[in-house]
């Protein structure tokens, strides 16, 4: 783990700690970033919706797939 120095306005982190529930000032911004990567990249997710074409059928796919039975 890296350490590093930020210097953050006083009330967004109160906020951001009553908001994630953190127990620490640590645990939410670290939270705020997990959370803020996940939100990215459901975005790339849903920004290629309709861009992709499956040539295989779902049931298919789990037909296929040994490990569902």
């Amino acid at each position: 783990m890296n350490r590093t120095t930020l210097t953050l306005p006083f009330d967004i982190v109160s906020e951001l700690m009553a908001l994630v529930n953190a127990r620490s000032k640590t645990e939410a911004v670290v939270t705020a970033i997990r959370d803020e990567i996940k939100k990215r990249k459901l975005e790339q997710i849903k920004s290629m919706a309709g861009k992709i074409d499956f040539i295989v059928e779902a049931d298919e796919l789990r037909r296929g797939d040994h490990r569902l039975g």
